[in-house]
């Protein structure tokens, strides 16, 4: 049996690379980073906005009723709004606090700054559920986390890594490996894939070591962001309602 790559150390390698170069000069990689929803993003954009420029792109055709998608999607607009809100404080007070010191220092104003997270932008792709349902119609009695669900992976991740391709983005990734519900194996092999296919760089992860997944439930809680239990399509929530 072949042992399985460890994602997470994986991206620790790349992400001391990144601090290293930028250590000497280098702007920070452009990330293009697919988002299943808001509680899932929480983490991941903490974690990765140090070492990236980000932007969200909110495409997930799976969800299955528009009530639901349009929930969803204002609920991640909201919380990057919140985001960047604090990086913006955070940058004027580390401006302040510079100039105080360069004043106090030496007289004059400093034009250096403190280290602060980059503004995260959002793409909201186009909601086209009928395309979900096309791929996945002969999957219907398929179990939750089998092929079903790859296909839906592969759905989400391909258009993600087309759009990252024509807007010139370094990387791709996604923040479905948070979950303890998805397959981080077949998320990754499907990311690497398409890095091969399409020709943008696939951001190895699994969110949910260093307790990224416990992470994402407190930063919920703390941005009282509205945490879905099903993960969107018409087939998880049947499951779910036969489970009730």
């Amino acid at each position: 049996m072949k042992n399985q790559l460890n994602y997470q150390k994986e991206l620790d390698g790349l992400l001391e690379r990144l601090e290293k170069e930028r250590a000497v000069g280098d702007s920070l990689p452009r990330l293009f980073l697919h988002s299943c929803c808001a509680p899932c993003s929480s983490y991941v954009l903490k974690y990765l906005r140090e070492y990236f420029r980000i932007t969200v792109f909110y495409y997930n055709p799976n969800i299955s009723m528009q009530e639901e998608y349009r929930k969803r999607v204002e609920e991640q607009k909201r919380l990057i709004a919140a985001y960047n809100a604090e990086a913006e404080k955070q940058v004027a007070e580390g401006r302040n606090a510079a100039k105080e010191y360069a004043q106090r220092e030496h007289g004059e104003d400093s034009g250096e700054e403190s280290r602060h997270p980059c503004r995260i932008d959002i793409v909201e792709g186009d909601y086209e559920p009928e395309v979900f349902f096309e791929l996945t119609k002969e999957y219907a009695d398929c179990p939750e986390g089998g092929e079903r669900c790859f296909l839906c992976y592969e759905l989400r991740l391909r258009r993600t890594a087309q759009e990252a391709k024509m807007g010139g983005f370094d990387y791709f990734c996604t923040t479905l490996s948070i979950s303890p519900l998805k397959n981080a194996a077949k998320i990754n092999e499907i990311g690497s894939m398409l890095e091969k296919e399409i020709g943008v760089k696939w951001l190895p992860s699994d969110f949910k070591k260093k307790d990224g997944y416990k992470q994402s439930v407190e930063l919920s809680r703390t941005y009282d962001l509205y945490r879905q239990d099903y993960c969107g399509c018409s087939y998880s929530k049947a499951e779910r309602e036969r489970r009730e």
